[in-house]
């Protein structure tokens, strides 16, 4: 009997162990904690959310990108002054009162073909080598006559193909100063009529013009004509239209 007690207190003490190991590691593979922990819960709150500073581009794509904008800017600069719009300055005193030496005209093809009373300017290959700014007088196909007056101002007269309809040219522009003129034997060759695709031009300051009056310059070849005047851009303080 002392032996099943013995027994008994041998076991009960053996299953009392067997827990108490049981539990110790328990203990040591999942110590309980009472809650368990996220990594949210173990970074530390500084209080403050800050975005880390964007990295800035390299110094060569910078240098590249405003390369890129000013040779497009170049580029759409030279397309416009090459085929749209050009700047011309005037060399003389062939136009006076209405443009005077060295001021700068803006010029264009985008308004249709030259008229009767439009300022142009024109390449001239024969013995002008610079482009040179006259008013058209006549166009391609027209008859115009000229006749000089007492005081020697000219009277002007235009006529369609057909050499009718004439129209005298009221000249409010025309100037009359003293210069080397035309000798009236210029203009006993006139009534002449102005070739197709050809235009007549003069200078308003009529005495002292080169122009279809003479045969230095004569009809004008509409291929020529690099624009019509559309604006005075300088000096500034004549800036404007010009009639």
């Amino acid at each position: 009997m002392n032996d099943e007690t013995n027994n008994k207190h041998t076991d009960s003490y053996t299953d009392i162990e067997s827990i108490s190991a049981d539990d110790k590691e328990k203990s040591d593979v999942e110590p309980i904690t009472g809650e368990e922990k996220t990594d949210s819960d173990m970074t530390p709150d500084s209080g403050d959310t800050h975005e880390a500073p964007a990295s800035k581009p390299p110094l060569a794509v910078s240098i590249y990108d405003i390369f890129e904008t000013v040779a497009f800017s170049v580029a759409i600069v030279f397309i416009c002054f090459t085929f749209l719009f050009r700047i011309c300055i005037v060399d003389g005193q062939s136009m006076e009162n209405t443009l005077y030496n060295g001021e700068k005209l803006l010029v264009s093809q985008l308004f249709g073909a030259p008229e009767r009373g439009d300022i142009i300017v024109f390449h001239e290959t024969g013995y002008f080598k610079e482009p040179l700014v006259k008013r058209v007088i006549a166009t391609e196909n027209e008859w115009i006559d000229i006749k000089p007056e007492a005081g020697g101002k000219l009277t002007v007269t235009v006529y369609d193909s057909e050499m009718k309809n004439p129209v005298v040219l009221t000249e409010d522009y025309a100037e009359y100063k003293t210069g080397y003129g035309y000798s009236p034997e210029t203009y006993k060759s006139f009534p002449k009529q102005v070739p197709a695709g050809c235009l007549f031009v003069m200078g308003d300051n009529r005495n002292n013009s080169s122009d279809s009056r003479s045969s230095l310059v004569g009809f004008v070849d509409s291929r020529r004509v690099l624009g019509k005047v559309i604006v005075r851009i300088l000096p500034v303080s004549r800036f404007g239209t010009v009639d």
